[in-house]
């Protein structure tokens, strides 16, 4: 199993991804789902969360 390629790798932020990641994130996605609307990785997509005092829910 190889690790999925994200074509968005290092890119930065924009700030319609950010909004849509608070969006996203208020609505109680978890982080796959949001990374996956946001074509990011899941890493890339907690850090920015992260940085930013964004709250993604824990999927159980």
């Amino acid at each position: 199993m190889g690790k999925e390629v994200f074509e968005r790798h290092k890119q930065p932020w924009k700030a319609e991804e950010a909004g849509m990641l608070r969006t996203l994130a208020a609505k109680g996605k978890g982080l796959k789902d949001i990374a996956k609307s946001l074509n990011r990785s899941e890493e890339s997509t907690r850090d920015f969360a992260k940085k930013n005092g964004i709250e993604i829910l824990k999927k159980r």
